[in-house]
């Protein structure tokens, strides 16, 4: 008998436990997440790695002041990784229905998710950027203008996921009947 009630108590703990699946359109429709306050609810996470890389250059050539002529470069780098099942929020909805995410703080810090136009009715919300830009893809992010790293990660495929739980309650009353005796 206990041992039932051990597993009973364990099944109850794995059934409990959410599942990581993609964000598609059937779900948005199946759990009505049409508006904005109820997307906020939501936790969202990237499924594959995403990072941004940004280079300032600057070149100049001058003279001084006996004629010497001087050179000059110099760049900075920065790249922004975000990891695979890394934690966002819900911004708001871009103009074609596309949802726009943050993963932190900041003025114009949000990726957006798109549902590409090819495939089955059941869509997910692709990684969303000007993938045929020249000199490769690009994104604003901030207030800076990023270079999609395509070496590392896997930024075309990476798309948004959400946990799903399936929460379901089973009563259950069992009692022995001894009988009547005359």
């Amino acid at each position: 008998m206990k041992n039932i009630m051990f597993l009973f108590s364990m099944s109850i703990v794995l059934i409990s436990c959410g599942v990581k699946v993609p964000y598609t359109t059937q779900l948005r429709d199946e759990f009505s997440l049409d508006t904005d306050e109820k997307m906020r609810q939501v936790q969202f996470y990237t499924s594959h790695t995403i990072i941004l890389n940004q280079e300032k250059r600057d070149d100049s050539q001058n003279t001084t002041q006996n004629g010497t002529l001087v050179a000059s470069s110099s760049s900075e780098r920065e790249s922004i990784v975000i990891p695979a099942m890394t934690k966002c929020v819900f911004e708001n909805f871009g103009p074609k229905g596309e949802v726009q995410v943050r993963f932190e703080l900041g003025d114009g810090r949000i990726l957006t998710f798109a549902t590409k136009t090819e495939g089955s009715s059941v869509k997910r919300y692709y990684f969303d950027a000007d993938w045929n830009s020249q000199g490769g893809p690009k994104i604003n992010y901030g207030d800076n203008v990023y270079k999609i790293d395509l070496m590392r990660g896997a930024p075309r495929s990476a798309h948004l996921l959400v946990v799903k739980k399936r929460l379901q309650k089973t009563k259950r009353k069992e009692r022995v009947v001894r009988g009547l005796k005359v």
